[in-house]
């Protein structure tokens, strides 16, 4: 990226989280919502009573608003949980109030964003009421588009991954459609491109012939702008609505968006201050963990758990490069997980391949899919057992134990067809289409399907899934058992992260949906387990 000095005047608009309060408290009562063992299953919380629960005591805002107040600033907004401050002010005052912080025009692919070039530094006595600053140092991550480009395939053509083949593959019928009127779902997106609503259009009447489906987004949250469409979004959009057909939808789109502004804070505080939003959310982002403050990284996944009680369900992309690869210096290497995925509070979802690219097969492991261990989280009482079953009985294919935190959350949880999908963009169709952007709104769309059978039954939105998705132990879903993914090309791995195996494991979870047995487990209230 090219580096312009910046202005004095120039306007910043950044984000500070405010310490909140009760968070044991919150988690205790996320675990309670979200276990089927326990007398509160299914009992969630309204965005108001989240608010109580968390919101940061007197002495936090006051602190926090008399310090801001001091140095001139007074163009805020807050969410209604009152956990984020976002503040309108020039780099100047910004670079006053933040002693260390120098900021600056960056110009990455034709768009300006503003950081800061250096760390900054907070009075001690505001230091202890903020958990970070946001809006200041982080660029955007690019796209690593190596999976994401079409590859050129020579000789006989593949099947290719389309709306019909993956409703065969999951065993969902020309009748599994969404018909509950207060059902939604959602995807968000925070790169700089546009899904484009004649796209869509022309996606439907193109693979949406064999079912019944809604040809438009309900509902956009953020600027669409006129920018150009891009297959990501595209994708997105189009696979959530196929498999979760004709339920409402939204997007959360980051376009238009202030320069020196995060998308995906803004998502995470949207999410803050909105009391009614739909109850699935996919979302194809990520970053390597080691790139992110621990700080940032631990108040994220109190904002994932605020949606948790809420009874609202995140569901993240793996990742697209296998079990990723640190270079930690002279010969010694490392896997390089990857946030949000690796957080212990929403549900990753992995990649797979046909067995046989030319027909319906069964799937096997697509050596993109992201997993591994974090190395941030510890890993969460809900998968211990799987987790430990899988370390035991791999010993001898595991990659050696200096590539990975054994006791660190491991993911992803499921997957679902990550290889060469169809996605119509500027009104062509494209083939070769390929990453686990692809297979998170396909798991989804079916989630949003059997949460809209929970309504008819009286049972509530499936939330936080993973607490009761591990104790269903691999019911209702295929179980993905072949294939290995990628990851250091090194003396000691030679390219190969870890392999599938049966039950859970750190590349596929437990594996891809069944639909009609993964609806039959999850319609129980109190599934038999």
């Amino acid at each position: 990226q090219n580096r312009k000095g910046s202005d004095a005047s120039d306007e910043l608009k950044l984000t500070f989280a405010l310490k909140q309060q009760n968070i044991h408290l919150l988690e205790e009562r996320l675990r309670l919502v979200s276990d089927p063992d326990s007398a509160h299953y299914g009992k969630y919380l309204s965005l108001e009573e989240v608010a109580s629960l968390v919101r940061p005591s007197e002495l936090t805002q006051k602190t926090v608003h008399s310090w801001l107040q001091h140095h001139g600033i007074s163009s805020c907004h807050t969410v209604h949980t009152q956990d984020f401050l976002q503040c309108t002010m020039t780099a100047e005052i910004a670079e006053k109030l933040l002693p260390g912080s120098r900021f600056h025009h960056y110009v990455r692919d034709g768009q300006s964003i503003v950081r800061s070039s250096g760390p900054y530094a907070v009075s001690d006595n505001v230091h202890q009421h903020l958990d970070f600053v946001g809006g200041l140092h982080r660029l955007p991550p690019t796209k690593k588009d190596g999976n994401r480009k079409q590859q050129k395939f020579k000789g006989e053509v593949h099947l290719g991954v389309t709306p019909a083949i993956l409703r065969e593959r999951y065993n969902l019928t020309a009748a599994d459609v969404g018909s509950d009127q207060d059902n939604r779902q959602a995807v968000a997106q925070f790169l700089e491109q546009y899904y484009h609503p004649a796209d869509l259009a022309e996606f439907m009447s193109i693979f949406g012939r064999t079912f019944k489906h809604l040809s438009e987004v309900d509902q956009v949250i953020g600027t669409q702008g006129e920018g150009k469409a891009g297959i990501e979004a595209s994708l997105d959009v189009e696979y959530i609505m196929s498999t979760g057909a004709n339920i409402s939808t939204w997007v959360f789109s980051n376009s238009g968006r202030h320069e020196s502004q995060e998308p995906f804070l803004q998502w995470i505080l949207l999410l803050s201050n909105m009391s009614d939003l739909p109850r699935v959310h996919t979302i194809s982002y990520g970053d390597d963990e080691d790139s992110l403050s621990t700080a940032y990284m631990m108040r994220i996944n109190t904002e994932f758990m605020k949606a948790g009680v809420r009874g609202i369900s995140l569901l993240f992309a793996s990742g697209d490069n296998g079990a990723g690869c640190r270079h930690m210096g002279k010969d010694q290497n490392t896997f390089r997980p990857s946030f949000p995925a690796s957080s212990p509070y929403v549900t990753t979802v992995g990649g797979t391949s046909f067995k046989n690219p030319f027909k319906v097969s069964y799937e096997v492991t697509d050596y993109i899919s992201g997993g591994g261990f974090s190395n941030v989280f510890k890993m969460p009482d809900y998968q211990a057992s799987a987790v430990e079953a899988y370390l035991k009985t791999g010993t001898s294919a595991l990659p050696p134990a200096s590539y990975f935190n054994t006791s660190g959350r491991a993911y992803p949880d499921m997957a679902a067809l990550s290889k060469n999908y169809w996605v119509v963009m500027d009104r062509v169709p494209i083939p070769w289409v390929s990453g686990t952007s692809a297979s998170t709104p396909v798991v989804g769309g079916m989630l949003s399907l059997i949460n809209g059978q929970r309504f008819a039954k009286g049972l509530p939105a499936l939330g936080f899934l993973n607490p009761l998705l591990y104790k269903l132990k691999g019911q209702g879903l295929f179980d993905v058992t072949e294939g290995c993914q990628q990851a250091c090309l090194d003396e000691q791995v030679q390219g190969k992260g870890f392999c599938s195996a049966p039950s859970w494991d750190p590349v596929t979870g437990w594996g891809t949906p069944n639909y009609p047995a993964l609806l039959q487990a999850l319609l129980n209230e109190r599934p038999e387990l």
